[in-house]
């Protein structure tokens, strides 16, 4: 989820548990509010890994700083830090309970998006999800927003507070509904064409929460297909020229009309035994870790060398070039495979890394 929307929920969560009569040792509600912004943004200063290499950042984003672990150590620095910024005026006791809640509803935050979420780092790079609601949600958003402006117009009480909160619960709540819906449309298109509906995913797309992908993966390939739990009719197909915005709006299909994709994991036979053998080389174990749904996405032969690059299938979108595209490469005769990552079709690779293969 986008860090802004993280840091305003971390304000709304501070104000909703704000003590009815705080203690002169306690924080006043401004000051609280501002506490519960900083900490609720404080996970995403992993970004500083993007300094040393994207793949870097994907593979450590959302680690340690988002742990549930690693949360105590973070809330007790972050508010000796606090209380050393104030000189002493308040204890850091003060300020550790709000902390605390910011990070933490920065993870949960996170934990509902298909990114995923390193909850156990730094003693498991497992990534915890329950991909309910797109990385930017705008009515996710617009609901923290709404409690904020009602807490600042009733602030005599902390109840607008909560009761944002409570409808921004209810609102995950539908989208859970809304994502168990589309798993029952994967799984029933699994049942009719005879695959195997084990591990249907349905993947939360953007302006909509009606709007969905649905990921089949089977042992050779992907079934996906782009579908709008809300719509009863097909969309118009967008004109020339149409924009990014309009051109993925219109690639959602009621289910009736639902166009699937066979996606193979390695490509064309006779792209298959290569695209396989690099995908499992040593080079690229890092993009592996991170890449759910890893696809061939093409092989290049140019002045003697070869590129074999992958997409993550989950960051999908029509209209718009995918990110996270990886690859390994070899000059000639050269046994060894190099990672790179894929920008554009225009702009080439970028080498990131060198390991032997």
């Amino acid at each position: 989820m986008d860090t802004l929307t993280h840091a305003l929920s971390g304000a709304l969560l501070a104000r909703a548990t704000e003590p009815k009569h705080p203690r002169p040792d306690q924080l006043p509600r401004r000051t609280r509010m501002w506490i519960g912004f900083i900490a609720a943004a404080f996970p995403d200063s992993d970004f500083v890994t993007r300094f040393i290499d994207p793949l870097t950042y994907l593979t450590t984003h959302r680690g340690i700083t988002h742990s549930i672990i690693m949360l105590p150590l973070w809330a007790m620095a972050l508010a000796l830090l606090f209380m050393l910024l104030v000189r002493g005026k308040y204890s850091w006791r003060a300020y550790v309970g709000v902390v605390a809640l910011g990070i933490g509803i920065h993870i949960a935050g996170d934990v509902i998006t298909a990114f995923g979420t390193m909850i156990f780092a730094p003693f498991s790079d497992w990534r915890a999800q329950f991909p309910v609601t797109f990385i930017i949600d705008p009515y996710f958003t617009a609901i923290i927003v709404g409690g904020l402006i009602a807490s600042s117009l009733w602030s005599a009480t902390r109840r607008p507070a909560v009761m944002g909160l409570v409808v921004l619960v209810a609102y995950i709540g539908f989208q859970t509904v809304l994502h168990q819906r589309a798993t029952a449309v994967g799984e029933a298109y699994a049942v009719k064409h005879h695959l195997d509906a084990g591990q249907v995913q349905a993947i939360p797309q953007p302006f909509s929460p009606f709007n969905w992908m649905i990921v089949l993966p089977q042992k050779d390939a992907y079934h996906l297909a782009y579908v709008s739990l809300w719509r009863s009719e097909i969309p118009e197909f967008p004109p020339a020229g149409a924009n990014w915005l309009y051109q993925v709006n219109a690639s959602y299909f009621p289910v009736a009309d639902a166009i699937w994709k066979r996606v193979p994991r390695f490509g064309a036979s006779n792209e298959t035994n290569l695209a396989e053998q690099v995908w499992y080389s040593e080079a690229l174990a890092p993009f592996r870790r991170f890449a759910e749904f890893p696809a061939l996405y093409r092989v290049d032969y140019n002045q003697g060398g070869l590129c074999v690059w992958f997409n993550d299938l989950r960051f999908a979108l029509a209209g718009r070039t995918m990110p996270f595209r990886y690859g390994a490469c070899r000059n000639g005769t050269d046994t060894v495979w190099r990672i790179h990552r894929l920008f554009s079709d225009d702009n080439g690779p970028e080498i990131l890394d060198a390991i032997p293969h």
